[in-house]
């Protein structure tokens, strides 16, 4: 009776489910998306299709098939599967399925495939508890993250681990979903809809079929067709893949800066926005601009680090939302502004001369002579001042060593231009 009673729920449940978690692949062939790491003939698809999946760690933005990929591979596998969410699981939690595995494979010789989703919210301590199963072999560890493992994952762990990138779906990719999921609910989607829908969800398909759900329910209230407005009521924000604190806080900078060394006001307008948006600290975003006035615009206009200096302190008065026109100023005049990193080179070029001569002192006649006895010591001796001989412009004043090197190598950019930077 009992059994009957948990079938009858069982089904309740699976009816009444999202129609995201009804739709979940079951196979490879119901997968859709991740060419890059799953088409014909690629490592990991072959390792599934003859269960051998090593430990991996499976990493993307949400809804681009991470659980269900590791679901998949559960299915078709002949290991004992043990799931852990990385959120709730404690080291007793961990310990409990490892001396399962090791029971196992004692006594049945079964593996065990433990899938862990959120690996990344595991602490060191939980991490160190996976590790000599992992290295051994008690079980194969599958990690599903949607934070960059490189900056989250113990290196000793990440070592032993294969790692996969998983990518947003695409606009035609989301679209094969978007179908899949309107033949479920016995809707009638037209292709510029489905269109819509694709666009809306941002590259995540468990929210391109949300959105599609709760646009056909409002339909149905409304006892009409499927309608442009339904779809934009249910999507409501595109949603923004930006984490301040992680992956995407580095990413999102890199591409901003990358943009306005190469001159590009468009992308670069575009990657601020998004950062902002997506709540990232203006005072960042303005420090890195001060740096890149310097390394990459440098003397080829030298107003460049007034402006991004005065974008830093706009933001520090007037605050946000306001200071967002004044770092979109900033961005715009840096992208435009010609480019020299001949200030950049020079430094790192002498510093690296300090560093192999150990700081040669100047030459006697630039060293200090202002105190009692410096003359005796032959300080200031020769030293030719500039303002009352002109031949004082013309003396190489680095060190005995160095004398005739050069570092600053004039760009030829902007106020560059000239060989003597004039």
């Amino acid at each position: 009776m009992s059994d009957l009673f948990a079938d009858s729920a069982r089904a309740q449940i699976e009816e009444s489910a999202p129609l995201a978690l009804r739709l979940r692949p079951r196979s490879l062939d119901q997968f859709v998306g991740q060419q890059q790491v799953l088409g014909e003939g690629s490592a990991l698809r072959l390792a599934i299709g003859e269960d051998r999946v090593g430990s991996s760690i499976l990493y993307g933005p949400p809804g681009t098939g991470k659980t269900t990929l590791a679901r998949i591979v559960a299915q078709t596998t002949g290991a004992a599967f043990e799931e852990l969410s990385a959120v709730s699981a404690t080291v007793k939690d961990v310990r409990e399925v490892l001396a399962r595995a090791r029971d196992r494979l004692g006594s049945t010789g079964q593996r065990t495939i433990l899938f862990l989703d959120e690996i990344h919210r595991f602490n060191k301590a939980q991490q160190d508890a996976l590790l000599p199963a992992v290295e051994e072999g008690v079980v194969t560890l599958i990690g599903a993250t949607t934070e960059n493992p490189y900056f989250e994952v113990n290196s000793a762990l990440l070592s032993r681990c294969q790692i996969y990138e998983l990518q947003p779906l695409s606009e035609e990719e989301l679209a094969v979903v978007v179908r899949r999921g309107a033949e479920t609910l016995g809707t009638e989607v037209p292709d510029e809809l489905v269109a819509l829908v694709a666009r809306r969800a941002g590259g995540d398909a468990r929210n391109a079929l949300n959105i599609l759900e709760l646009a056909a329910q409002t339909a149905r209230a409304e006892k009409g067709p499927l309608r442009e407005e339904h779809i934009e009521d249910a999507a409501r924000k595109r949603p923004l893949v930006y984490d301040k604190g992680g992956d995407a806080h580095y990413d999102f900078i890199s591409a901003f800066i990358k943009s306005m060394r190469g001159s590009d006001p468009d992308a670069s307008v575009y990657y601020l926005a998004a950062m902002l948006e997506g709540g990232e600290d203006p005072r960042f975003i303005a420090r890195r601009m001060i740096v890149l006035a310097s390394e990459d615009i440098g003397n080829a206009d030298p107003r460049a680090l007034l402006v991004a200096v005065a974008a830093a302190q706009a933001v520090e008065h007037v605050g946000l939302p306001e200071a967002r026109l004044n770092l979109a100023q900033a961005a715009i005049y840096l992208a435009r502004a010609p480019k020299s990193n001949a200030s950049y080179a020079a430094l790192k070029e002498a510093a690296a001369d300090v560093r192999q001569l150990g700081q040669t002192r100047p030459p006697d006649e630039l060293r200090d002579a202002h105190y009692r006895g410096a003359k005796k010591l032959g300080r200031g001796e020769g030293y030719v001042y500039p303002h009352s001989d002109p031949s004082g412009f013309e003396v190489d004043y680095l060190p005995e060593p160095l004398k005739g090197k050069q570092y600053y190598r004039p760009s030829g950019s902007g106020e560059e231009g000239s060989e003597d930077g004039n």
